[in-house]
């Protein structure tokens, strides 16, 4: 595997066009390692090749899809949203909640979307991350960046070292935002039924 590259945004927030190489390196294809409200994450674009290799590295199941980063509830308006959905989103993006949604149709692919028709959206309120999904305009994947049964990364370095340990190949970037601090995961609120369902109590 090669040795990824790291990049500095310990001061962010920087001007935008820091964030153009990035948002070109996602949609040639490449895989990334970024801080979030609660750890670093890893994903990239939402595309076959990427959902294989991030699939296989973390050895996924079908039935534990990956979460969706998102810059906008209209990002992922192929969702049904019901009003509750709409009104969580309000009040709580961005922010550390978690939404799955109904695909209906079918418009995301295995791997994000579960085999009961669901996706797990997200807009995270760190302000690296968000702004570079809103640069994107379209969903991130997001996991986090450590190997199956080992803590997530709450730094750059940790994220490199997981990173190694999962066997991702070539094309991985990790984007360097200090040192988190520890923290609860997100809360997730299950609004594909009739009434929404909270599915994990996190930070929220």
């Amino acid at each position: 595997m090669s040795v990824p590259r790291v990049l500095d945004f310990g001061n962010y927030p920087v001007a935008g066009s820091e964030l153009e190489p990035v948002v070109d390196h996602l949609r040639g294809g490449g895989l990334l390692a970024y801080p979030t409200e609660t750890v670093y994450g890893l994903g990239g674009l939402v595309i076959e090749a990427v959902l294989d290799r991030l699939t296989a590295a973390k050895g996924r199941h079908p039935d534990k899809p990956f979460v969706l980063l998102v810059p906008s509830r209209e990002s992922v308006s192929e969702l049904a949203w019901p009003q509750e959905a709409a009104e969580l989103a309000d009040v709580f993006w961005p922010g550390s909640v978690t939404l799955v949604l109904r695909d209906a149709d079918g418009c995301f692919p295995g791997g994000v979307r579960s085999p009961a028709g669901t996706v797990a959206v997200r807009m995270s309120p760190h302000p690296l991350v968000h702004d570079l999904v809103t640069a994107l305009g379209e969903p991130l994947i997001s996991t986090s960046a450590n190997a199956p049964g080992r803590p997530p990364a709450l730094s750059a370095d940790e994220a490199l070292e997981a990173v190694g340990s999962l066997s991702v190949g070539t094309g991985m970037w990790v984007l360097d935002g200090g040192r988190l601090e520890a923290s609860a995961p997100s809360t997730i609120i299950d609004c594909s039924g009739e009434e929404p369902v909270m599915l994990r109590e996190g930070t929220v």
